[in-house]
């Protein structure tokens, strides 16, 4: 085996910390409390509430994880903020999970939205209420205020939505372009199903935690097996119509969801939304992680629930209906602390700053045949700010590409929103895909990954239609890439990279070691060219970041602890094997000021033979360690997940161990071969 690179270029420095306030206008106090649902069960919650005899209005954040100890420090910097602004802030947890009872079902399922109405319902009934309640959330807790929001509960009046999606077929959490995700599927579902398989904490459930346990553990299934079968996750799209609430949409040029932003701001009315999308990776923007600069996001916010529930002229619907940061072009690296750029405002979108300006492609027609490994330079498909998440210089992927090189004009180009592609393509077999990269090429040579987009063939007529290309016969395919601020200076040049593989982010399609023939003549590059208008104000400047004081989780390191690089490429070069290991975005050992100590480690595994799509395998083990030692308790939950592929299916297996401490009380394996049908 030959150590070919660990894919980290660089280490970011410290970014800026947020502003801790202890002065907040109101003193806080919080209780933990049941909601009761229709059929007995109850969802457990935590209330954060400012010290006063008036009702305020609530916010709510609900979603499938664990607010008494996974995400008890995130929680700890923002809902007692909230409330000390004039909020009773809450966090639930979700049927089935955490120190809820109930049996865990689909995320997103009508189960777990038809609770949440439910829980808006509820809320808004309660003393210390005014009956306006607001939601907001990242990620599945995003996902959730939005398919909420389109069922319409009375009381729900806003949401604020941060990088998450928005069921929209060509970027769901399961797929893009038509084709199934490689990268994090597995990963994801053997996350969820480790929490799905925790018990929960005997010091909020007594002793029946383990009946809860036991219950909870017959009912667990791997997610892998309902989103490789359909698509799944909930769509919004269709159901724009039906949100009434005012809706922040945010989100960040690194997360894979920010298109939702962009759909959200074009379908809603304008006195209805507004969007902001920054620099980011898959965070809230205002924990200065990389890449920055980071935003006094709760200042921002807390204009946002003012004016929708407190009925306060805050300004923020005078903001442009999109802010959204335009980066300068910057060397490529793995993370960065800050990125060069500036905020621009929108009055709507599709911007009428935008023009669409198409580079025709030139050349002979070239074959596209790129090896299965191409793609390991991808970077994390959902970045968190790790120093290994971003794609590192891309000549080594532009090489097993077919690459097209526009010349940059004298002053400049400035693109915002999403480019477009169309490819003029004969296929030898019926399946098949195409990736293109949209590259920012510096006079040095170096390569920085813009942005870019996926066609399985398949799918090109819709992505919800399966129709298999005639092989032999030519046709031209169009596709969006996912959107972008960027400006490509002077001296630059734009590199449009062509290639038939993006492994691990996509599954290989069978036959598409073949590749395809891409005739330039009747392709081009479509890009959204932002002219600056002297007459447009640049929109207001957002305050710093600031939080609440921190909830005082120590994160111990044992000297012994094994050092892992973030992403480690590996090559057998007898053998003509890729495998790319990577450390999952866990948090590692938490011991809580109650005593409770919490640690997760996940290990995700991608391998491929170069010249072998059905070679493909993806692995994920998850552990998790829930320990009290005042109590002797002790739960222990690992996960394992794994997806290959034939020609015909999808081959997974699963399995989840459950320990009471030494003792295993759960055991439980699945294998499935599930139709590739499209994808």
């Amino acid at each position: 085996m030959t150590i070919l690179s660990r894919t980290a270029t660089d280490t970011a420095p410290e970014p800026p910390t947020p502003r801790i306030r202890t002065d907040l206008p109101f003193d806080v106090t919080h209780e933990d409390v049941r909601i009761p649902l229709p059929d007995g069960t109850t969802l457990f919650a935590r209330v954060w509430r400012p010290a006063t005899d008036e009702p305020v209005p609530v916010l709510l954040e609900y979603l499938p994880d664990r607010l008494s100890d996974r995400t008890a420090a995130r929680d700890h910097q923002r809902h007692p903020y909230y409330a000390g602004h004039g909020y009773a802030s809450v966090r639930v947890d979700v049927r089935g999970y955490g120190n809820s009872e109930g049996l865990p079902g689909e995320a997103h399922g009508e189960q777990e939205l038809a609770d949440g109405v439910e829980v808006v319902n509820w809320l808004a009934g309660q003393p210390w209420s005014t009956g306006g309640v607001g939601m907001s959330g990242i990620g599945p807790g995003g996902l959730a205020c939005l398919r909420i929001a389109a069922l319409a509960p009375e009381p729900l009046k806003a949401v604020v939505t941060v990088c998450a999606p928005d069921g929209h077929e060509d970027n769901d959490r399961h797929r893009t372009g038509g084709s199934v995700l490689a990268a994090d599927l597995h990963a994801r579902s053997a996350a969820l199903l480790a929490a799905a398989s925790l018990p929960p904490d005997p010091e909020c459930v007594g002793d029946r935690w383990k009946d809860i346990w036991a219950e909870r553990l017959e009912a667990v299934e791997p997610p892998v097996h309902t989103w490789l079968s359909h698509r799944g996750g909930g769509s919004v799209r269709e159901d724009h119509a039906a949100i009434e609430a005012g809706v922040l949409a945010v989100g960040g040029w690194h997360d894979p969801y920010r298109d939702s932003v962009l759909r959200l701001v074009a379908a809603l009315p304008d006195d209805r939304v507004r969007g902001i999308v920054g620099p980011w990776s898959h965070q809230y923007p205002d924990r200065c992680r990389p890449p920055g600069p980071g935003i006094g996001f709760l200042q921002e916010t807390l204009r946002w629930w003012d004016h929708w529930l407190k009925d306060r002229d805050s300004g923020v619907m005078k903001e442009p209906k999109l802010r959204a940061w335009i980066s300068d072009s910057h060397p490529p690296a793995t993370v960065y602390a800050e990125l060069p750029g500036r905020w621009v405002g929108e009055p709507s979108w599709p911007s009428p700053h935008l023009t669409p300006t198409s580079y025709e492609l030139q050349g002979a027609p070239v074959l596209v045949r790129s090896p299965q490994q191409t793609g390991v330079d991808a970077g994390r498909y959902v970045p968190l700010g790790g120093d290994a998440d971003l794609p590192p210089d891309q000549r080594d992927e532009d090489a097993k590409s077919a690459c097209f090189e526009f010349v940059v004009p004298a002053g400049g180009l400035t693109v915002l929103g999403r480019p477009r592609v169309r490819l003029r393509v004969t296929s030898p077999v019926p399946r098949g895909q195409a990736i293109a990269r949209l590259c920012d090429v510096a006079p040095d040579g170096s390569s920085t990954l813009v942005t870019r987009g996926v066609l399985n063939f398949t799918a090109r007529h819709g992505r919800s239609v399966n129709v298999p290309m005639v092989p032999g016969m030519t046709e031209d395919v169009t596709f969006e890439l996912t959107g972008i601020g960027h400006v490509f200076p002077a001296g630059h040049r734009i590199r449009l990279a062509v290639s038939s593989a993006y492994w691990p982010w996509i599954w290989p399609q069978p036959g598409s070691e073949r590749g395809f023939t891409l005739d330039p003549a009747g392709s081009a590059l479509e890009l959204p060219v932002r002219s600056e208008d002297p007459e447009t104000a640049p929109p207001s400047a957002f305050a710093g970041p600031e939080q609440s004081e921190p909830l005082g989780v120590v994160r111990p390191v044992a000297l012994d602890e094994e050092e892992r690089p973030e992403r480690l490429v590996v090559r057998d070069v007898a053998a003509g094997e890729w495998t790319l290991e990577a450390v999952a975005g866990c948090g590692g050992v938490r011991v809580h000021p109650d005593g409770l100590e919490y640690a997760e480690d996940g290990r995700d595994t991608y391998a491929v033979r170069e010249d072998d799509p059905l070679s493909a395998r993806a692995r994920s083990e998850w552990s998790v360690r829930l320990h009290r030692a005042e109590r002797g308790w002790e739960a222990r939950v690992s996960s394992r997940s794994e997806v290959s592929c034939t020609a015909r299916e999808f081959v997974t297996f699963d399995e989840v161990v459950c320990r009471d401490g030494d003792e295993v009380v759960f055991h439980r394996t699945w294998e499935r071969r599930v139709p590739r049908v499209a994808g």
